[in-house]
């Protein structure tokens, strides 16, 4: 079997953390050849972010075609796009390209709850990206921004979901690490039926690129073949023990453990 290539669409982190960085240590931790196309580059480290500066769209379009040419990616996933003419942009090279297992990281609000992207760029995404992708993974906080609504308990999560998969999306993952107890719960709808998954919450600070780790290893799950439920379980799983066993570095919110073992789903 050849190695299976996925593609990230996102932005870079100096800190080494989130972004494009952390998609491809996930990548390579699921096995999978990590390609990419950059939407911005960012002076950051654990604490903040320091300077962003935008990519020209036309180069990011290229990157992606290039890419699909030769490379041919099974899977790929966006983070940052940060304007409405970059979320565009991707739009029309992921339909003009054909790529495939697609997931959608929306960005939209970070952890903090502070909003990442001006209203323009938030209806775009809705607009030009959520029916094109195979899953969307927001957070709460992003997720009750999407369907226009509020949760505070699994119920209201499922609801936020069917609203999400009823404005184009083929699955949602709607994940409750800002739901007030001591479980993290996560939720994927897929257009018929309903998943969750449980699991106690950390009390540390090395939550940076948490979402990033996430979304890019269900692409690789994808990537390689496995089914959407599957894909999701060990991405879950991969990113809740890579956050467990975090090297602590920084001064701030610390990145993740790229180095834990990816459990394969049971054959």
């Amino acid at each position: 079997m050849a190695l299976p290539v996925a593609l990230t669409i996102a932005g870079s982190d100096s800190g080494g953390g989130a972004g494009i960085q952390a998609d491809l240590k996930t990548f390579q931790a699921f096995g999978v050849f990590g390609t990419s196309a950059l939407t911005a580059l960012t002076a950051q480290n654990t604490v903040g972010v320091y300077g962003v500066h935008a990519v020209p769209a036309g180069i990011v379009r290229r990157q992606i075609e290039v890419v699909v040419e030769d490379l041919q990616p099974a899977a790929c996933k966006t983070g940052m796009l940060a304007s409405a003419e970059l979320v565009e942009t991707v739009a029309r090279a992921i339909r003009d390209t054909g790529l495939r297992n697609y997931v959608l990281d929306p960005v939209m609000v970070a952890t903090s709850g502070d909003r990442l992207l001006d209203q323009d760029a938030e209806a775009s995404v809705l607009d030009l990206l959520l029916p094109l992708c195979t899953l969307v993974t927001p957070n709460l906080h992003e997720a009750e921004l999407m369907a226009g609504g509020q949760a505070t308990d699994e119920a209201g999560m499922r609801r936020l979901a069917e609203r999400l998969a009823g404005r184009g999306a083929a699955a949602v993952l709607v994940k409750g690490g800002h739901l007030e107890g001591p479980e993290v719960v996560d939720v994927l709808f897929d257009g018929a039926t309903f998943r969750s998954w449980r699991r106690p919450k950390l009390d540390t600070d090395s939550t940076h690129g948490t979402g990033c780790t996430l979304s890019a290893g269900i692409a690789a799950g994808l990537a390689r073949g496995w089914a959407l439920p599957e894909a999701v379980d060990a991405a879950l799983d991969f990113t809740h023990r890579a956050i467990a066993e975090a090297p602590g570095l920084g001064r701030g919110h610390g990145p993740l453990n790229h180095w834990v073992e990816v459990r394969a789903p049971a054959k």
